[in-house]
């Protein structure tokens, strides 16, 4: 290489030389003036909303899930089989008790009724006839026992006739609420046929089941709130009425009974909803909102402020404090160990935390 070309090469790496290191020298001294403006601000400040733990009454209470039946209900059905002749009632209205709902042919046992009423008529004018002479020594006790034996047989004809008749007009057993109607006129009902449902609404049955490990906290009595999803926000309160026998084999489970008033009719049999029995006397427990707890597969934690100085400054500052959770009701949670009342602790902003972090507390969030 000749020396013009060597001396255009070295010229080109002194300017790539000079180029680079006005490049790295530029964001060296950018780097330098960002670090002094942070050691001159200060520490990053984390913004959140915190509360103080508090001391509240907690009273022991026992959640299951409860079916909702009716105290009397029925699905009717016909006992003896014939052609319906008449319906009297609507679907879904009130009935009272001894309404004649359905009425089946009973042309027959009528025209039998009135056979057997004229021979009970016959046969007790014989027995009075037989009784009167059998008082003047006229006849013998055998044939006044036959007589009184006929009269008897035919009032027992008719009291079966009065009987297949009742059951040939289906009534209303009990003041309750009719369902929908599953027959019509002309049908032929054979027995066993379902003709409709029949509940009464108030009060109604609340059936839920306990572990029996818990059986000894229930006691018939005890208060017993009913939420449903159909009403929000609404609360059904009743009592303890019964307690099964036995405990299921398969289960170790306990069926509890919680008699709910419904005066309203808002409750229907079949309706499932969530049982909760209010069981011994409420204690004070240590409780957080429930939002300050954070949720992980190391350990649930909260956010506790603290004060700490640092370089002559008073600063507060969020240190993660392992908790460990009892019960939930609404927004808050028990806590069982791990905090004291009064501590500060974090509610909102704790996606932007680490334990140790500064942190200003908003005005008016702790209270």
């Amino acid at each position: 290489m000749s020396k013009s070309g060597l001396r255009s090469l070295l010229w080109t790496v002194v300017a790539i030389v000079v180029v680079f290191g006005v490049i790295f020298g530029f964001k060296s001294w950018k780097a330098h003036r960002a670090a002094a403006a942070m050691a001159h601000r200060g520490p990053f400040v984390v913004s959140v909303s915190a509360t103080p733990v508090v001391t509240m009454p907690w009273q022991p209470r026992i959640d299951a899930v409860a079916s909702l039946t009716a105290v009397e209900g029925v699905h009717l059905t016909a006992q003896l089989p014939g052609q319906v002749m008449g319906i009297y009632f609507h679907s879904g209205q009130p009935v009272r008790k001894g309404q004649r709902l359905v009425q089946i042919d009973d042309s027959n046992q009528r025209a039998q009724l009135a056979s057997d009423r004229a021979t009970e008529a016959l046969d007790r004018l014989n027995y009075q006839r037989a009784n009167k002479l059998y008082r003047l020594r006229a006849t013998s006790q055998a044939s006044l026992d036959a007589a009184r034996a006929a009269y008897e047989m035919a009032k027992a004809a008719v009291a079966n006739d009065l009987a297949t008749l009742a059951k040939l007009s289906v009534s209303a057993p009990f003041p309750g609420r009719i369902g929908i109607r599953q027959v019509s006129v002309g049908q032929y009902l054979t027995p066993g046929t379902e003709i409709t449902a029949l509940n009464a609404w108030n009060p109604l049955r609340a059936q839920f089941t306990v572990p029996q490990s818990q059986i000894d906290l229930v006691r018939p009595g005890a208060q017993v709130s009913i939420t449903i999803n159909a009403f929000p926000g609404r609360h059904f309160s009743g009592r303890v009425s019964a307690m099964d026998s036995e405990v299921d084999p398969s289960t170790r489970n306990v069926t509890v009974e919680a008699t709910i008033p419904n005066p309203q009719s808002l409750l229907r049999p079949g309706m499932f909803g969530e049982a909760r029995v209010m069981v011994g006397t409420a204690n004070p427990v240590v409780a957080v909102p429930t939002v300050a707890i954070s949720y992980s597969s190391f350990g649930d934690y909260v956010y506790v402020v603290q004060t700490h100085k640092s370089g002559g400054q008073i600063m507060r500052v969020a240190i993660a404090t392992p908790v460990h959770p009892g019960d939930t009701r609404g927004t808050m949670t028990e806590i069982l160990s791990g905090l004291k009342p009064g501590e500060l602790v974090v509610t909102a902003g704790q996606v932007k935390l680490r334990s140790g972090m500064p942190v200003a507390v908003h005005s008016g969030s702790a209270h």
